[in-house]
């Protein structure tokens, strides 16, 4: 009698053991809905694509001269920035799941024009605050432990709604801004990790986004007239708390 007594309280603790291990990560994955907030550094450049004639020099019409020397190189170096938001997961199966990533998006992008001049070497930043509405596909991984891999890709709407706003004809050639569209679609793909904690998951994760259109809003100053193309290339490491 003693020795079942012993035998029901060891399947009581290991049956114990078992589900607060299950619940481990806050019961997330055990939910078809739930929600987090995420933490993202973002290192983006833009991959520049130039006219057949970019290294002709910009003439200024109202002061009937050139307003820069003949072109040397164009080219973008990685940028800094950050970005805040909001997950909302929906799981579709045990390995797959639709998730929102609303976001908030700090960055200032860079353009560096070189000139036979070399006094009239200039670098253009292009500083906007972002809203990211990205739509993705999660596929996982088996649990094990307290751990499991997966993969994400989807789309992303991006609308910019902080940005410097115009060129006006009082401003002198090499004083204009270079600017973007407005809006914008990209793909994004990467992977991460899920940890699971007693009371939250956290997901490491790294990730490729790049732009779909074109970025260069098309105007006529020295900055945008040798460009053909901009296109937005964005790397991601973001920490999604669930």
């Amino acid at each position: 009698m003693n020795k079942l007594r012993y035998l029901v309280l060891i399947l009581l603790l290991c049956s114990s053991n078992l589900l607060f291990g299950q619940a481990w990560g806050g019961g997330a994955d055990q939910n078809d809905l739930s929600f987090g907030f995420l933490f993202s550094y973002v290192q983006s450049h833009y991959d520049v694509v130039k006219n057949p004639n970019w290294r002709t020099p910009y003439f200024d019409t109202q002061t009937n001269d050139y307003a820069t020397s003949f072109g040397k190189s164009i080219s973008s170096p990685s940028s800094p920035g950050f970005a805040v938001g909001f997950l909302t997961r929906y799981r579709l199966t045990e390995h797959l799941e639709a998730r929102v990533t609303p976001a908030l998006l700090f960055a200032d992008r860079k353009v560096i024009y070189t000139y036979e001049d070399e006094s009239q070497d200039i670098t253009k930043s292009v500083q906007t605050t972002t809203v990211d509405f990205p739509l993705q596909l999660k596929l996982k991984s088996d649990r094990i432990g307290n751990m499991r891999a997966y993969l994400i890709g989807g789309l992303k709407y991006s609308n910019s709604i902080g940005s410097k706003k115009n060129n006006g004809e009082n401003i002198a050639p090499t004083e204009r801004l270079l600017r973007n569209v407005k809006s914008y679609a990209s793909y994004e793909a990467g992977f991460g990790f899920d940890i699971y904690f007693e009371f939250f998951k956290l997901s490491p994760e790294i990730k490729l986004s790049n732009s779909f259109t074109n970025m260069l809003l098309k105007e006529d100053t020295p900055y945008a007239n040798p460009l053909s193309k901009l296109g937005l290339r964005t790397l991601m490491f973001s920490l999604y708390f669930e």
